[in-house]
């Protein structure tokens, strides 16, 4: 019964978090807000609602170990199972500028998430300072490629134009009943999701971190999966790994910053002592990965996938 909670869940959450990216992008389109804007603002937090209303109902029933394993594990599997399994099916190429700006925000996050772990908690006031750094990033972000035709922002355009809105209606009430939709989906999915979460690893005799770290976090990074995968099957490979970059960022500077802010959250020990590591490692392999050629080949993907079965292998098995 605990697994097709667990699943409906998760189900729910990917849905929701559909539902409600497709709805606000078909209220923004009517609202004529420019396809740069949507794929900087709206499809980021959108893909990142399922992890967001997962760690949030989390820390609200005192699971630190899925609030923050969730974070730490999404970014840990954007990085080397989905991007992995993208450059397997076509090699990712990794706009420049891009690649600058977006993998030193993502890395600098990372090293946050770091300096919080020592700390061993994330209060209020370093809540409010990641989401003030998701704020200034995103406007730079916006400034700089405003009006532009750089590569970088054609790739944001692109980003904000792959979602489209349901196809046969533009009726602002069922935009917005859409909208609701997901909301209520994903919240209802965050709920089971960690309720039988809880229960299971009670029930299993393992720490609720394991299954953040696993479970949850793979599950909750579906939406970044597919939306990888589709892009690198339509050879799409700068959305497919910009999509990733933008999750990372906004998985730490967003969800731990607006969890945080709800309710301060304490980081579990076996995070800091080797987690936090493994998606620092990640996201500083990547960056070497990317920074040759600016591109992730199909052998560099299969070592991706290779360590994170490693890393996975060590989490269930040790």
């Amino acid at each position: 019964m605990l697994m097709v909670e667990l699943a409906a869940g998760l189900v729910l959450l990917v849905l929701g978090g559909d539902f409600l990216v497709r709805g606000s992008v078909g209220l923004a389109e009517r609202l004529n807000v420019s396809p740069l804007l949507i794929g900087i603002v709206l499809v980021g937090f959108g893909t990142s609602s399922p992890e967001l209303m997962t760690s949030l109902l989390a820390a609200l029933q005192d699971a630190p170990g899925i609030a923050v394993g969730n974070v730490v594990g999404s970014n840990t599997a954007n990085i080397l199972l989905i991007l992995g399994i993208a450059a397997i099916l076509c090699p990712l190429s990794a706009e420049p500028k891009a690649l600058m700006r977006d993998g030193f925000v993502m890395s600098a996050a990372a090293l946050a998430a770091l300096a919080l772990s020592i700390h061993g908690s994330i209060p209020r006031p370093a809540g409010l300072a990641l989401v003030a750094a998701l704020a200034a990033y995103l406007v730079f972000t916006y400034r700089a490629e405003n009006g532009k035709n750089t590569p970088s922002a054609e790739m944001h355009r692109a980003e904000g134009q792959a979602v489209t809105a349901l196809p046969w209606t533009k009726s602002v009430p069922v935009l917005c009943l859409l909208a609701l939709s997901g909301l209520a989906m994903t919240l209802l999915g965050a709920k089971w999701l960690v309720g039988s979460s809880v229960a299971l690893a009670s029930s299993m005799g393992i720490s609720e971190t394991v299954i953040g770290l696993t479970i949850v976090a793979v599950g909750t990074s579906l939406p970044e999966l597919v939306t990888s995968v589709v892009a690198a099957l339509r050879k799409q490979t700068d959305i497919a790994f910009g999509n990733i970059l933008g999750s990372n960022i906004y998985n730490i500077l967003g969800i731990l910053g607006v969890t945080s802010l709800v309710k301060p959250i304490a980081i579990p020990p076996e995070i800091l002592s080797f987690d936090i590591w493994v998606m620092l490692g990640a996201t500083a392999l990547l960056m070497v990965f990317a920074k040759t050629g600016h591109r992730i080949c199909r052998l560099e993907g299969w070592a991706l996938l290779g360590l994170y079965g490693l890393y996975i292998g060590k989490l269930v098995f040790a």
